[in-house]
């Protein structure tokens, strides 16, 4: 019931938090949301403009454009979500380490995240992709690569700023082992940073994942994902534009609600900047 009243009070927040799960439901039940198969094709209806049957037209193959969109936002949030979480399982320990111990482990681990810093996150994966290949696997590896960083400093600035407190202390004063300290006490304190930093890490894996199957290095065809029906739109810009316009606007959408459910949970989660 809080819940529910918070929402109602929040109506911008709740819709957001409707198309969020509009997008989950693409992961479980695609097949109850799309109304033909992705890979369906009728070579005489190609690019046909939206209409009651196709309610976003037809692609190239003739194959209906909403389907792909629904399956392609399927990939789209495995890969993000995915990438993120194993980004989070690598980078959230490294910072714990880092932050607590300091010294040469804190310099040794933190020049390393640096080196990685330093090139920008779609040149970064565009130079992995093309070491190892692309398919959907190395995908999620590369832009987890990419994310270990922002989540190691992340985490470790939280820690230089926790270490010190007096719980901390009284934890050690009562022979809490240093695994306990950081699994017990500290790490649940770094909770609401990483929750915010994963809703916003997701936009931005949906941004890179489309842009790699835009350029070609990403998720293959047939398989429906946006980045390569954007390239394929590329081509019918002037003949079919509904068919970039759907494909661009929910690519958008997507990034743009995940944002905002970011830049939301920041303001709920710290007292400074909550308005309720």
């Amino acid at each position: 019931m809080k819940w529910l009243s918070f929402l109602r009070r929040d109506w911008s927040f709740a819709i957001v938090l409707a198309v969020l799960v509009f997008f989950v439901l693409t992961i479980f039940i695609p097949g109850l949301l799309a109304p033909y198969s992705p890979y369906e094709q009728h070579p005489k209806e190609a690019l046909q403009p939206p209409s009651g049957r196709y309610w976003l037209g037809t692609d190239q193959f003739g194959r209906d454009i909403l389907s792909r969109l629904i399956y392609g936002g399927r990939v789209a949030l495995l890969v993000g979500i995915g990438s993120v979480a194993l980004a989070t399982l690598v980078g959230v320990p490294l910072g714990l380490i880092s932050g607590y111990y300091g010294g040469p482990v804190d310099a040794v681990i933190m020049r390393i995240q640096d080196a990685l810093l330093a090139f920008p996150a779609v040149l970064l994966a565009l130079l992995i992709i093309a070491s190892f290949g692309a398919s959907a696997v190395n995908v999620v590896l590369t832009i987890a690569i990419v994310f270990v960083p922002r989540f190691a400093r992340l985490v470790r600035g939280s820690v230089l700023a926790l270490k010190e407190r007096e719980f901390v202390e009284a934890s050690r004063a009562i022979g809490a082992t240093d695994h306990r300290i950081l699994s017990r006490v500290i790490l649940p304190n770094t909770v609401a940073p990483i929750t915010v930093q994963v809703t916003l890490g997701i936009a931005v894996a949906i941004l890179i994942e489309s842009g790699l199957s835009y350029l070609g290095l990403g998720i293959q065809p047939p398989t429906a994902s946006w980045g390569n029906m954007l390239q394929h739109a590329h081509a019918y810009l002037y003949q079919a534009p509904w068919f970039v316009i759907a494909t661009g606007t929910i690519i958008f959408a997507a990034v743009l609600v995940f944002n905002l459910a970011g830049d939301r949970l920041r303001e709920i989660v710290d007292p400074r900047l909550r308005k309720l």
